[in-house]
């Protein structure tokens, strides 16, 4: 698959691939069908949660939609490689993406973790967090910015050098926090 396609348009290859109508996508993986075709159409940028239920869903891993190469032990990622994400990701019909994700392990297509750099934007004040819920963990510590973590019924406000680790399973939603960008390192693990 061309390295300079978007997730959505990644994502709709592996689910044609497979044979699977978007209904049948949207069954599997729990989302609703009108979220995965805005998806696809590069109407919605998702955060990780959903990311994670569609590669359950196609059987893969988070990264393949991040990345699409493949390289050998040990994999290196240079700090001059890493500054705003991959752009080849953020194009599409919606203006700015909430989330700028550059993957750290683009190379290791047997891995297990998902090691993410992420940029996160704050959002406008009338837009409607929705929490996510998936299988697996995710690590967070937080580089720049303050990030708002919602974990079940508690809420977190998290500054640089702060760290959360916990089950994706119960319902979660990470956000920017003070207007600002907040900009994390994250490990997610999807057994």
């Amino acid at each position: 698959m061309p390295s300079d396609q978007t997730i959505g348009s990644r994502i709709r290859a592996f689910r044609t691939a497979r044979g699977l109508s978007p209904a049948e996508l949207a069954q599997a993986s729990g989302l609703t069908e009108e979220f995965l075709l805005g998806l696809e159409n590069d109407g919605i940028y998702p955060a990780i949660g959903p990311l994670h239920k569609i590669a359950r869903a196609l059987e893969l891993r988070l990264g393949t939609f991040l990345d699409d190469q493949v390289g050998k032990d040990p994999i290196i990622t240079r700090s001059d490689r890493h500054p705003g994400g991959d752009p080849a990701l953020h194009r599409g019909a919606m203006p700015a993406p909430s989330y700028s994700y550059h993957a750290l392990g683009k190379g290791k297509s047997d891995r297990n973790m998902e090691p993410l750099l992420i940029t996160i934007q704050p959002l406008p004040d009338d837009r409607e967090r929705k929490p996510s819920s998936h299988q697996g963990e995710e690590f967070i510590y937080v580089l720049e910015g303050t990030l708002v973590v919602e974990y079940g019924r508690e809420r977190h406000e998290l500054h640089p050098g702060d760290t959360i680790y916990y089950n994706s399973i119960v319902p979660h939603h990470v956000a920017a926090g003070d207007g600002k960008p907040a900009r994390i390192l994250a490990v997610t693990y999807n057994p």
